[in-house]
């Protein structure tokens, strides 16, 4: 009889570094095809710039703007208006205590302008519109129509990818926009009918506190969210495979991806802005 043969585990640090380089060279190799698909669009960009014949159509920009967003206003405005009034009301305690509740105003101000407004807007437009961008891109790599536009010699990221690019990217800003004024107006909502704090006084300490850099340093973290976003869901729909289960481990790569690199790149920036003195 054969002896019976018993599989031998590596060693426990063996182990620990295999799936060590294996995170790492996942990491990597994502990072390779946002890269890659980034280079691609911005060729496609530039060259609609410069030649009409490559232009990728204004009509199928609006409707990824339309579709991707004008319906994410109204949840971006309830999410934003609920931080507003949750600023302001965790630090009027703490600023009580040294008689400056009316300073509220400049710290709402700056939160949301610097940090809060594109985060915020970024992580729900994540979930409104990166998912399905991921999901309706999937569905079409799966039903083949990809390869139908390539048969038919049309370039998928021209007609696909530039067009949700771009739209999460403008849309992010605009939404970072509407974040901004309604946690700002919510929380002077909250600063004068329940704190306490007179309107007018409200009002001069968030004029006096806010700078355009600090509006200027959101807007830039909105475009490039927008950017991450887009290029990150249409990656993942792109390499779909296996039928609609791969359609729905693409939705939940995309959203915890995205909201993985949202939030590290938002670390690089304020590290950025702060070592410039922008903060």
């Amino acid at each position: 009889m054969a002896a019976e043969t018993t599989e031998v585990k590596p060693a426990l640090p063996l182990r620990f570094i295999d799936w060590y380089w294996t995170l790492w060279s996942d990491v990597f190799a994502l990072v390779g095809a946002w890269s890659a698909l980034l280079h691609q669009v911005s060729v496609w960009v530039i060259r609609s710039l410069i030649q009409r014949r490559a232009r990728f159509g204004a009509q199928a920009l609006a409707e990824q703007v339309v579709r991707v967003g004008t319906r994410s206003i109204g949840i971006v405005l309830l999410v934003s208006g609920c931080i507003g009034i949750i600023l302001a009301l965790q630090t009027a305690p703490s600023l009580s205590d040294f008689g400056q509740t009316d300073k509220v105003a400049n710290l709402v101000g700056v939160a949301v302008t610097r940090e809060l407004g594109p985060l915020i807007a970024a992580i729900v437009l994540t979930g409104f519109a990166g998912a399905s961008i991921a999901a309706e891109l999937g569905t079409m790599k799966v039903g083949e129509e990809i390869e139908a536009l390539e048969a038919m010699a049309l370039n998928p990221i021209r007609f696909l990818v530039v067009p949700r690019v771009i739209a999460t990217a403008v849309s992010l800003v605009v939404l970072s926009v509407f974040a901004d004024i309604c946690s700002i107006v919510m929380g002077g909502v909250i600063g004068v009918m329940v704190l306490d704090i007179p309107y007018e006084t409200y009002r001069l300490n968030t004029i006096n506190q806010l700078r355009p850099v600090d509006f200027n340093t959101g807007l830039i973290k909105a475009l490039v969210f927008g950017v991450l976003l887009g290029l990150i869901a249409c990656s993942n729909g792109l390499r779909v495979t296996g039928g609609a289960a791969g359609v729905g481990r693409a939705t939940t790569n995309t959203v915890v991806q995205t909201t993985v690199a949202i939030v590290i790149c938002d670390l690089l920036f304020s590290s950025l802005f702060y070592s410039l003195g922008l903060n």
